[in-house]
């Protein structure tokens, strides 16, 4: 048993990092078990053997370097998920081009921003789903799609994009059976496949010149000084992350992970497909976006033994009135993370949905993600009170965040990781990479924890004012950033508040322009369409000023404070 006298912890080294690029290692994986199922996606009826999947990646990847893409060129993927989705994560790391998780909540400013901060030169996208019209928005932004021909856009508004390709399969807000209508200016993803070639000679090619070392993914992740940044990652990080995390699972080709949360985050892409594909485990899309009823229906259907979810997943689940219909009783193990566990949660999915082997993931975007994590023979107190301990192959310590000395066992402090999973940087953005990054490489997560003398890591808080919603990490700042181009609004601070739901929500306190009389539904609406949903914040009091320090500083903790004393709302336990 350890005994720590410092909170720094390092993890094991027994078994070595991966030292090849994805899609190298993915090949090998096929090779051994060719003819296991690889992906199941319910909702497109589709299934695939790990050697059809490795087919239509290897042509798809084919097919993007037909299509004027080379080697470290930028592709976004703007879609919930579906089989396409997969096959771009494979394909383009085949291809050697950098995919970039556009989230499908974005609206059009944040698309616009996204997509040029990156110079994306091809978009693959959902054409619709529910409410949101993909490329309608597109449309909005490059009204020149309607007078070029596929692949050859010129957009004032966006200007190194020159491809858009819509998903057209039945299932993901594409063209119903039978339909055969075009977009102007768009590819359809079935044209585009069909312009590989599975057994392409220049795919092989391509893939001797990649390293590990490469970038291969960019993910947004919102910064409290405004604008997304791009944490960018290469093939090393996400690759052994994922390898990792399903060691901790204890994952093997027997195991079938039911995945629901989104590819978008790493939780998706990494702690579900890279867990799977290290491991010759089968996925399983229950469907497009989360249905609480649609995962249990899928866990029966395919004799799942494992699945994920942030915890107001779990919750509908264990409370869908249909519940106790279904046998769940393959379910061995799975991830909660995404946002503070509920205790009394955690024992519920341990009792009543059969997963004794869950464990629990603590990271971030800028770590591919996971740093810490518990084993599915952590004993369950230390799984509902802690995050786990160190992932191997990387350290972590906590530090005073002032003097940026390591602090003794049980003391809070900014917990900071070192290792193979901090980023290759935010893209193109060596200063805030600088700001995260210090020059001996550990990573300041921003995040306050503390570490026992075992090397069990608890999250006690956040030193930025980040909040969680739901698994959502918002930031205010970038909130702030987009209310104060409202031409009533003169000031405005966001906070999170409690919610029982999703752990927090956001509040905007708002101070008008003089003689500007404002109402809460004019600043929602100024909203919609412009910034995801959930950052739409749900409370919005006026106010003429903030509280302030004696030097001026506003105190976002006493405007959370007078919020939760004021709506009645009480702190979500959590572990």
């Amino acid at each position: 048993m350890k005994h720590l006298t410092q909170s720094l912890d390092r993890g094991a080294t027994d078994v070595p990092l991966i030292e090849q690029t994805i899609g190298d290692f993915f090949d090998g994986m096929v090779q051994r078990q060719p003819e296991r199922d690889a992906l199941v996606c319910l909702h497109q009826n589709l299934r695939y053997s790990y050697a059809g999947l490795r087919a239509a990646a290897h042509q798809l990847a084919s097919a993007l370097l037909r299509q004027n893409l080379s080697p470290g060129d930028r592709v976004g993927i703007w879609s919930h998920n579906n089989a396409e989705w997969v096959l771009m994560q494979i394909a383009t790391a085949k291809a050697g081009l950098v995919l970039v998780n556009i989230n499908p909540a974005y609206r059009t400013s944040e698309l616009e921003y996204a997509l040029n901060k990156v110079d994306c030169k091809a978009l693959v996208t959902m054409a619709r789903f529910k409410t949101s019209d993909y490329l309608g928005m597109l449309r909005e932004l490059a009204p020149e799609l309607a007078r070029c021909a596929p692949g050859q856009l010129q957009s004032e508004r966006l200007p190194h994009l020159q491809t858009v390709v819509w998903i057209d399969s039945p299932g993901t807000g594409g063209n119903a059976a039978g339909d055969t209508h075009d977009e102007p200016g768009m590819l359809r993803f079935s044209e585009l496949l069909a312009r590989g070639d599975a057994s392409d000679a220049r795919v092989a090619e391509v893939g001797r010149t990649l390293k590990n070392t490469d970038p291969v993914n960019i993910q947004f992740t919102s910064g409290t000084t405004g604008f997304p940044k791009g944490a960018t990652l290469t093939h090393r990080n996400i690759l052994n992350n994922g390898f990792f995390i399903g060691e901790c699972m204890r994952l093997g080709p027997q195991d079938k992970l039911c995945i629901p949360v989104p590819l978008y985050h790493c939780f998706g892409m990494v702690l579900g497909n890279l867990a799977c594909f290290t491991h010759g485990s089968a996925i399983v899309y229950p469907g497009d976006g989360f249905d609480p009823l649609a995962v249990l229906s899928a866990v029966q259907a395919e004799r799942c033994t494992g699945l994920h979810g942030v915890p107001t997943m779990f919750i509908a689940e264990l409370d869908h009135p249909r519940f106790a219909e279904f046998d769940l009783s393959t379910l061995r193990t799975g991830i909660m993370s995404g946002s503070p566990c509920p205790i009394e949660v955690m024992k519920r999915v341990v009792r009543d949905m059969h997963l004794a082997e869950i464990t629990i993931a603590y990271g971030m975007t800028e770590t591919s993600p996971v740093s810490c994590q518990s084993s599915t023979d952590t004993p369950l107190d230390r799984r509902v009170a802690t995050v786990g301990t160190v992932q191997p192959h990387l350290e972590v310590k906590i530090i005073d965040p002032e003097s940026g000395a390591t602090i003794p066992p049980g003391s809070p402090g900014e917990l900071c990781v070192r290792g193979y999973s901090v980023m290759h940087g935010y893209w193109d953005d060596p200063q805030r990479t600088a700001e995260a990054i210090d020059a001996e490489r550990w990573m300041h997560t921003g995040d306050m924890g503390t570490m026992d003398a075992e090397g069990y890591v608890n999250i006690v808080g956040r030193i930025k004012d980040m909040v969680i919603r739901g698994g959502e990490n918002v930031y205010p700042r970038e909130i702030e950033e987009f209310l104060y181009g409202h031409p009533q609004i003169q000031d405005v601070q966001v906070v999170g508040v409690p919610d029982q739901k999703y752990g927090e929500e956001l509040c905007a306190w708002v101070v008008p322009k003089p003689g500007q009389v404002l109402t809460e539904e004019a600043v929602r609406d100024f909203c919609k369409g412009q910034i995801a949903h959930y950052k739409v914040p749900r409370y919005i009091r006026f106010v003429d000023a903030f509280p302030m320090t004696v030097t001026g500083k506003i105190q976002k903790f006493k405007i959370r404070e007078q919020m939760a004393q004021q709506l009645g709302l009480q702190e979500v336990k959590t572990a």
